[in-house]
């Protein structure tokens, strides 16, 4: 193949690839507001397309927040569509396009390279946040709070205001103790638009709230710290009537204490009273623990695997005549905990001892099924069909070599910005 025609078939494809990822990402979008997710019990789309389509949790989230601002967006997705906007870009330009200025973004993005848009973008996020800049710091010093109040249905509900700096630490804090967890976070539909899962940053501060206990100073240590759940055996058995309540707080769902009593001590008592006060028996002896968790190596739950936030649970219950043998207890993260126990599905072993999981319908989960052989074998082809026409230089921008002028650039996107 002459080197020319090497080129054009590289520059061409990438443009046919790009239509073909604009099509993928509005699948996505659609997929994510149906919750197909959950149908394949995955805590998010994200980890859906983690499992399900080979892809980094990262890179996952990121193309699900693209995928939901595209439909805000409909030139952008147009010039996408077309090929004329590669993924990159997109990207990019999504960080803070609005209707108003989406237009000079992609003429902007048609005349660039992905780098220099890149750092137009950055440039234009930093101008626009510039205004009254110590006054602003102070105003949010002052206007910083933490408020917290127990609901009505016994939910801990609260609102918080941090200035950036503590914001910083706040969410750096947060990442770090999500970096072991696919984070993601079922979480708030607006939430989930934004790359940053409700529900796992739920599961990170309980991390870093469990880790400061944990590791506090001795003269802190002990059993002042402990959550206290008081529950009748009968409760706990068979749904009856009786208590089920934290210790002077609202009460709890039987089967949310089941699952926390999953892995946690307990104290017997008879008629209110302690058998033996201070003397705690651990739910799963700490070698049986040890030996689950290093057969198991995280969260045993179909297509999950991740290793932090991870608990014991009891395949048949204790207080239902389960025991503490292998067979029995299986290593889940919290989210896969909770959806065993609260959302209804059940797991059990196979004879080959690998993990079934089964629906509330009674279903077992399959396996992720092969695709169908009509279902994406030329892109070229599928983008045809759809009427995209795709040259070689569909999707080269419109750059000569000029040097990137970042200020003008930044001042016509501010023009822009003003006048809508």
């Amino acid at each position: 193949m002459p080197l020319e025609r090497l080129e054009a078939e590289i520059t061409a494809l990438a443009g046919h690839l790009a239509a073909a990822e604009c099509r993928w990402l509005l699948l996505i979008a659609e997929f994510d507001r149906r919750e197909g997710h959950a149908h394949w019990g995955c805590q998010t789309v994200a980890h859906w397309l983690s499992w399900h389509c080979g892809l980094d949790i990262r890179a996952a989230q990121e193309r699900v927040r693209v995928a939901h601002v595209l439909a805000e967006l409909p030139l952008v997705t147009e010039c996408f569509a077309d090929g004329r906007l590669s993924y990159s870009k997109v990207r990019a330009i999504t960080r803070v396009a609005t209707p108003d200025n989406e237009s000079n973004l992609v003429e902007l993005g048609l005349h660039s390279t992905a780098a220099q848009l890149e750092r137009s973008v950055r440039a234009y996020r930093s101008v626009i946040g510039r205004d009254d800049e110590v006054d602003i710091a102070n105003a949010q010093h002052m206007a910083r709070f933490f408020r917290f109040e127990w609901a009505d249905d016994g939910s801990l509900e609260g609102r918080f205001r941090l200035p950036p700096e503590a914001g910083a630490i706040l969410l750096k804090s947060i990442e770090i103790a999500r970096s072991h967890v696919p984070p993601e976070p079922v979480a708030e539909r607006s939430a989930e638009r934004t790359g940053e899962p409700a529900a796992s940053n739920c599961d990170a501060l309980m991390l870093l709230a469990e880790t400061f206990l944990t590791h506090a100073a001795p003269e802190h240590m002990g059993d002042r710290f402990q959550v206290v759940v008081n529950v009748d055996a009968d409760v706990l058995a068979d749904d009856a009537d009786g208590v089920c309540e934290l210790d002077n707080g609202p009460a709890l769902a039987p089967e949310t204490v089941r699952r926390i009593s999953c892995d946690a001590s307990i104290v017997e008592t008879t008629d209110g009273a302690v058998d033996r006060p201070w003397r705690k028996t651990p739910a799963i002896p700490a070698a049986t623990h040890r030996a689950v968790r290093r057969r198991d190596r995280g969260c045993r739950f179909p297509g999950c695997g991740r290793r932090a936030f991870t608990q014991v649970h009891h395949i048949r219950h204790r207080a239902r005549g389960g025991d503490n043998a292998m067979t029995n207890l299986v290593e889940l993260c919290w989210f896969h905990h909770r959806l065993v126990h609260e959302g209804g599905w059940s797991l059990r072993f196979d004879s080959d001892g690998e993990v079934l999981a089964i629906r509330p319908n009674g279903n077992v989960l399959p396996r992720p099924r092969p695709p169908s052989p009509s279902v994406g074998v030329s892109v070229e082809r599928d983008n045809t069909r759809l009427g995209v026409v795709i040259a070689p230089d569909t999707i080269v921008p419109r750059w000569y070599g000029d040097p990137l002028n970042l200020p003008d650039v930044v001042d016509a996107l501010l023009t822009a910005r003003r006048r809508n």
